[in-house]
């Protein structure tokens, strides 16, 4: 009889066995599945609640007065709106989100606020991203929420800055900080209402997660920004960075941890149980050595069979846990719930990996079964 046909009389002789081997490599692969089909998602949507803490870099003028930037709000010293735009354009640089911006504080309607204009947000040459602020069109204004209900101030609403005229695109919702008393406007807007025409006086930005072995990347940046504008300062909102490095740490962490035990225990699921058979059928085996099966054939018995459980269980729990990712992944990453899609390189990496990883689960009660003398087996059981 064929090693193949001695499989398929294996597995229908001792169906539990195979059933319990099978459910063990259908739902590793299954996790496997469903994990990695997830992932994107979950990947994504963590860099957007971490990209939603705010900026963490600001470039302004180095002759600012940190004290004096802290109580005003802003710098009261300006840059070329060309800084700005060579930032937007260079490659290579080590963050992202760019927003030049021109905060002042004015008398608007008997009262101190807080103007400030915004650029087009914008990102450098080789990391295009979403934009993590509301763009502005010129000729319009954000009103923040104090100055919206104090004014009682609605969409289309048409307000006068300094004899501009602006109209209200959108009241603010409450955000029990100074943003509160902001009037946003388009960059040029601001600098026409202020009369500082081409000039802005901050950059934010947001710093890339760029892990590089004994290099800090706030310390590349620095040196990048100080080689082409020697005037600006660079600065870092600590707590926001070391937030954000944190989470993707952990994130990366949890991904570099959780399959390989996954995998681990799933692989001794499979040994054990093919152990476990290859003790309860001894005598069987001593009686198929005696009638001349020689080790490769008994070898292949139990080698085939794990490799067969492995194809077996690649397709099965590929399905599974895919259907599983897109049932129950959309419920868990709203916000990036259409990057969940069937990943087939996972069916591909499956069909090759499981198997080869359950005859390796299988190798050693495949040893133990060729190395039995049939005589000494068929003797005990006298």
């Amino acid at each position: 009889m064929s090693p193949l046909a001695l499989i398929f009389k294996e597995i229908r002789y001792r169906k539990f066995n195979f059933l319990l081997s099978l459910l063990a490599v259908v739902a590793a692969v299954a996790l496997c599945s469903a994990f990695f089909t997830t992932s994107k998602a979950s990947q994504t949507e963590t860099i957007r609640l971490m990209r939603d803490m705010g900026y963490n870099l600001r470039i302004v003028h180095k002759d600012t007065d940190m004290a004096d930037f802290w109580a005003r709000g802003y710098s009261k010293y300006t840059l070329p709106e060309e800084t700005a735009v060579w930032f937007s354009e260079h490659k290579n640089l080590y963050f992202t989100h760019l927003l030049a911006t021109l905060k002042q504080r004015i008398e608007w309607q008997g009262r101190e606020v807080i103007l400030n204009g915004i650029a087009t947000e914008v990102t450098p040459a080789d990391k295009k991203k979403p934009s993590m602020i509301f763009e502005i069109e010129p000729g319009t204004a954000y009103i923040g929420y104090a100055l919206a209900q104090i004014n009682d101030l609605k969409k289309g609403d048409e307000i006068e800055v300094n004899g501009n005229k602006l109209t209200v695109a959108f009241a603010l919702p409450e955000t029990g900080n100074e943003e509160d008393i902001y009037i946003y406007t388009h960059l040029s807007d601001a600098q026409k209402i202020v009369g500082l025409e081409k000039q802005i006086n901050e950059i934010k930005a947001l710093d890339c997660y760029c892990r590089i072995p004994g290099v800090d990347p706030l310390t590349l940046l620095r040196e990048q920004v100080a080689e082409k504008f020697p005037e600006v300062m660079l600065f870092q909102i600590r707590p926001i960075a070391e937030a954000r490095q944190r989470q993707r740490a952990m994130l990366d962490g949890y991904f570099a941890w959780i399959m390989p035990i996954v995998v681990i225990a799933c692989g001794l699921w499979i040994g054990a149980l093919a152990m476990l058979n290859t003790r309860d059928r001894r005598e069987e085996i001593g009686v198929l050595r005696a009638l001349g099966y020689g080790s490769g054939k008994i070898a292949a018995l139990f080698l085939g069979k794990a490799i067969f459980i492995g194809l077996a269980g690649s397709i099965v729990g590929y399905l599974f846990g895919t259907w599983l990712a897109l049932q129950v992944g959309p419920t868990l990453f709203e916000a990036t719930a259409k990057s969940i899609k069937p990943q087939t390189a996972i069916l591909y990496w499956s069909l090759i990996l499981t198997p080869a990883f359950a005859a390796i689960s299988s190798f050693i009660p495949a040893m133990v079964a060729v190395s039995q003398d049939p005589a000494d087996v068929l003797r005990q059981d006298l």
